[in-house]
């Protein structure tokens, strides 16, 4: 219990700085979510935290910790979100739910991703099909984004494209119907590619046939 209220004292103090974070530098944003990422390993290493920032000033900023779909730390998870702190601009959360909305993504409206250091929206992410098992039902993609290079050093991108898809998609449907996926920086021949938002539209045609 001591270890979960040192994370959220630290939280109470910082959470106006967090919920600015949009609006720092580059630098001062990975400063934020270095020391984020920080008090919340101090709690457990195996935790990792997703921030979905409001479209409009008045909405709730969200904390999302997730487990990472490891079963031996749901219970640490859950305490942790049990004895969060009330907090106006806040709303946390320990698992991902089916939030995104289509038609917001469509209107380039779709809240940004910050998880640790990177920030990604998923009108900026694409795919193309690589290969679909017909016995399986399930597909091998491409996901590209803009500013892979940048990025693919990092051992959380593999996590933040994970939560967008289970967001798009829910969990089951990423076990049901994605075999493999492979990142790519994206290509000149942008007009070949398929936004991912069309993702579920685009099996749903390829089981039709």
């Amino acid at each position: 219990m001591r270890k979960i209220n040192i994370f959220w004292n630290w939280f109470q103090d910082n959470n106006q700085t967090i919920k600015n974070l949009i609006n720092e530098t580059p630098h001062s944003q990975k400063q934020i979510c270095y020391w984020l990422n920080k008090q919340l390993g101090y709690y457990c290493k195996e935790l990792d935290f997703m921030i979905v920032l409001p479209k409009k000033g008045n909405q709730k900023s969200q904390l999302i910790i997730t487990a990472n779909g490891n079963p031996e730390y749901f219970d640490q998870l859950i305490q942790l979100i049990n004895n969060a702190p009330i907090l106006r601009n806040w709303r946390f959360i320990a698992s991902i739910q089916l939030t995104e909305k289509i038609d917001k993504i469509i209107e380039r409206l779709d809240h940004p991703y910050v998880i640790q250091e990177l920030t990604i929206k998923t009108n900026e992410v694409k795919f193309l099909p690589l290969d679909y098992d017909v016995n399986f039902k399930k597909i091998d993609i491409i996901i590209y984004l803009n500013n892979y290079n940048i990025y693919c050093c990092t051992k959380t991108l593999q996590q933040i494209i994970y939560v967008i898809l289970k967001d798009l998609l829910g969990e089951k449907s990423i076990y049901e119907k994605i075999n493999f996926i492979q990142l790519a920086k994206t290509t000149n021949q942008i007009e070949e590619l398929i936004e991912l938002y069309e993702f579920q539209y685009y099996i749903d045609e390829i089981i039709k046939n």
